[in-house]
Order: structure tokens, then C-alpha cells, then sequence
């Protein structure tokens, strides 16, 4: 799946109100590096934040807007 298919389809869920974990992103978008993708929406200017949160004793994290 191409880079910029993945960063507008994970970008529309953010602003659907969706929060979203690497292994979310994965199974949702076929997306390997979602810090990625994050990183170049935030270079692109959306205010997207990062939470810590626990997933089967892990800490992970959870990226919105």
C-alpha cells in the first residue's frame, strides 16, 4: 500500500475522532510505521497528540487530534 494512501486514510480516522496505536494501524491500514505517517502529518501541520497508554502490560503509544 502506497505511503501517501495510508497517511490520508489514517489522517480522515483521526479526524473522525479515532485514536489510534501502532498495532491499530496495522491491522486498519496494513501500516508498519505509524510514527511515520504521524510524522509527516505533523510536519504537514495537524496537531496530532500522543498518549502513553497500557496494551497487555506494555506501554504503547495512542496518537489523536
Amino acid at each position: 500500500m502506497e505511503t501517501k494512501s495510508q497517511e490520508k486514510r489514517i489522517l480522515n480516522y483521526l479526524q473522525n475522532g479515532g485514536k489510534i496505536t501502532t498495532l491499530e494501524a496495522l491491522d486498519k491500514f496494513g501500516c508498519l510505521r505509524l510514527s511515520g505517517r504521524i510524522y509527516d502529518l505533523k510536519r504537514k501541520g495537524y496537531n496530532i497528540k500522543s498518549n502513553r497508554i497500557i496494551v497487555n502490560k506494555k506501554r504503547v503509544a495512542q496518537y489523536s487530534l
